[in-house]
């Protein structure tokens, strides 16, 4: 019996990495009824984090009243993984842009709630949380989840507060003693994808607080902030992350959580790997589907493709890459472990038009790959049946 390992990424306003699997898998099965056919959707740390690690590994989403952006209270949920000991979080599902409505306010909008929601996942016997940072309406560091666990700040006259990204720069102390106690053994990790500083000309601020609703003068402000507050750190803790890889994601929430917490930041694809034991899955199996929107020169970073390849290619194990376009410079997906790469645009059709038809397209493509592997099956049949 053939066994596949589908992985792919979402084809960003056209399929979600769920569905896509679910169109992988009938195309396999439509040729090959027998196959073993193992689909992992993959997430990348935003909205649908939790539901892709339940369908990847099982588990249950548990809902839970935390405080949202503006302070108030709103609904929100975790996933506890079947494993018993791990936790998801997605962030944005406290502090997220779609929870602030029309009315933007990256000055005054808080993290606190993503801090209660890892509080409350301990509290519910995790001893692993992951943390998908991703479509963040804050730019605070993420001194409000920092709060929420434990670590107080003070202003210039010694009074606690909760910092936003407007009164990151009142910041005066930072006291880490007071951290709950049932963290002591906990294993943070945060889902991260960009390798942005905390401030500067690439860093939180300059770079995502536009899409916040910050103007200039508001960017010019947070920024000055999130200076302020590594160099508050930095005096009161002895601890420098604002240079470290994804230490700008989330509205340096990526900061936040190293520096608080000692939470690690790994690639996206890397932490679902992990928690899904491709590693121990990839033993039995004879081809792995992945793939993404568009894979071109920006994808050999280390994204979900390059990241699935790398892991197959230490077993042997022939990847196949299932794409919605192609870039240049992709050659080194060959020597990362990509075996092949596909397109699915049938026709040489614009995006708007191929996003139409990309789910009845991404089928036939899948199909016509595994008529050809059945092909080269029974060619080697045959071969191995000729007369020496």
């Amino acid at each position: 019996m053939k066994r596949f390992i589908l992985i792919p990424d979402s084809f960003k306003g056209t399929m979600s990495s769920m569905e896509i699997c679910g169109i992988m898998a009938e195309a396999i099965k439509a040729h090959i009824p027998d196959a073993g056919v193992r689909g992992i959707p993959v997430a990348d740390g935003g909205e649908g984090t939790v539901e892709a690690f339940i369908s990847a590994v099982g588990g249950e989403k548990r809902e839970t009243a935390v405080t949202g952006p503006r302070f108030e209270k709103i609904s929100s949920f975790y996933g506890a993984l079947s494993d018993g000991k791990t936790a998801v979080v997605e962030m944005s599902a406290a502090a997220g842009l779609p929870l602030m409505g029309s009315s933007l306010d990256v000055l005054g909008s808080t993290t606190f709630g993503v801090g209660e929601l890892i509080l409350e996942a301990v509290r519910g016997g995790a001893g692993q949380v992951i943390i998908g940072l991703g479509g963040s309406a804050t730019n605070d560091g993420g001194c409000g989840a920092a709060a929420a666990l434990g670590v107080v700040f003070r202003d210039g006259e010694g009074r606690p507060f909760v910092p936003t990204g407007g009164t990151l720069s009142s910041i005066a102390s930072v006291e880490t003693g007071g951290i709950a106690p049932e963290l002591k053994d906990v294993r943070i990790t945060a889902m991260c994808d960009i390798d942005n500083p905390l401030y500067g000309e690439r860093g939180a601020a300059y770079v995502f607080a536009p899409q916040k609703g910050a103007s200039r003068e508001v960017v010019q402000l947070l920024n000055a902030g999130l200076k302020h507050l590594n160099e508050t750190v930095k005096r009161c803790l002895g601890a420098d992350r604002a240079e470290g890889r994804g230490a700008g994601a989330a509205g340096g929430m990526g900061y936040g959580f190293a520096a608080f917490l000692g939470a690690e930041l790994k690639m996206g694809i890397d932490v679902v790997l992990d928690a899904v034991d491709f590693d121990g899955l990839l033993k039995g199996a004879d081809c792995v589907f992945t793939g993404e929107g568009r894979i071109d020169s920006q994808s050999l970073g280390g994204k979900v493709v390059i990241g699935v390849a790398r892991r197959a290619k230490r077993r042997g194990v022939p990847v196949i890459a299932v794409v919605g376009d192609v870039g240049d410079g992709i050659g080194g997906a060959y020597e990362e472990g990509v075996s092949a790469i596909f397109p699915i645009n049938r026709v040489a059709v614009p995006y708007s038009e191929a996003r139409l038809r990309a789910k009845s397209d991404l089928r036939l493509t899948v199909e016509d790959i595994v008529r050809l592997i059945k092909t080269a099956e029974l060619r080697q049949s045959d071969v191995r049946r000729l007369p020496l």
